[in-house]
């Protein structure tokens, strides 16, 4: 399995504190089945900037330190960053990682509470660049359960979007976990990653969710979530299914519930 949102580097975010605790993360994402990680630490996100040439040194540490152990884990550097109105001139600068070589695969994060109202604008610029914006984890964002369609139009206009597994499986509540299915109903998310920081509550569950999204959608959409990991890191195009509006299944009427 392939990994594309993972804060395993040590001491430089909210993820991994220690060597040790990078070390631990491994040993679990290695036996989940997980072989290739991109390390997204938060980039410009109000609290961590994480740029790019420090990004790629302290990859290439801990790849050296997986290697000295053994583990059949290869890693690459990239960053999760949030949207801001430097992003074009960072990106103009060689400042940006991207999920790819190729630089066409951006991971973007929005706010916890709404999404800005220069992302289409700033998605369009991106665009117009060659470049694919891949929103994280929007099945977090208070925007998107409050309404989960205001992320059609990003998707309707060539956006990808990153479902996290702990989501997906009910680490974050109900809610959050039946959001998630129906975001993958309506072709609105596109590839499931981890965005795991530790060993404890927020750890990898990458191969329960692809269980769950075997045994919910069947085995052709998890063959294709996992291609789409593939395709992305490889800078390769990712095919994807028109998007779809999300169906509000909240009952209208009330005629059959239980009396009193």
């Amino acid at each position: 399995m392939i990994d594309l949102h993972c804060h395993m580097l040590p001491g430089i975010d909210d993820g991994a504190r220690t060597l040790d605790d990078s070390l631990a993360m491994a040993e679990l994402a290695v036996a989940e089945g997980i072989t290739h990680i991109l390390v997204t630490p938060h980039h410009k996100n109000g609290s961590y900037e994480n740029v790019k040439n420090l990004v790629e040194k302290k990859t290439a540490e801990l790849q050296e330190e997986f290697d000295k152990r053994g583990f059949a884990l290869k890693l690459f550097p990239g960053q999760e960053v949030r949207i801001n109105g430097e992003l074009l001139a960072d990106v103009e600068n060689d400042d940006i990682l991207f999920a790819d070589l190729d630089n066409q695969y951006l991971l973007i994060e929005f706010p916890t509470l709404s999404i800005p109202h220069y992302a289409e604008s700033l998605f369009f610029q991106l665009q117009q660049r060659g470049i694919t914006p891949v929103i994280v984890h929007p099945e977090r964002n208070q925007a998107v359960i409050a309404d989960p369609n205001v992320l059609l139009p990003f998707i309707e206009r060539g956006a990808l979007a990153q479902l996290t597994a702990s989501s997906y499986v009910g680490i974050f509540g109900k809610e959050i976990a039946e959001l998630s299915s129906r975001l993958i109903e309506a072709n609105l998310v596109h590839i499931i990653a981890s965005d795991a920081h530790n060993t404890r509550g927020r750890s990898f569950h990458m191969r329960e969710a692809f269980d769950k999204l075997d045994g919910e959608f069947g085995i052709g959409k998890m063959l294709d979530f996992q291609q789409n990991a593939k395709d992305m890191i490889n800078g390769d195009v990712v095919q994807t299914e028109a998007p779809m509006a999300v169906l509000n299944r909240k009952k209208k009427f009330g005629f059959f519930k239980k009396r009193k």
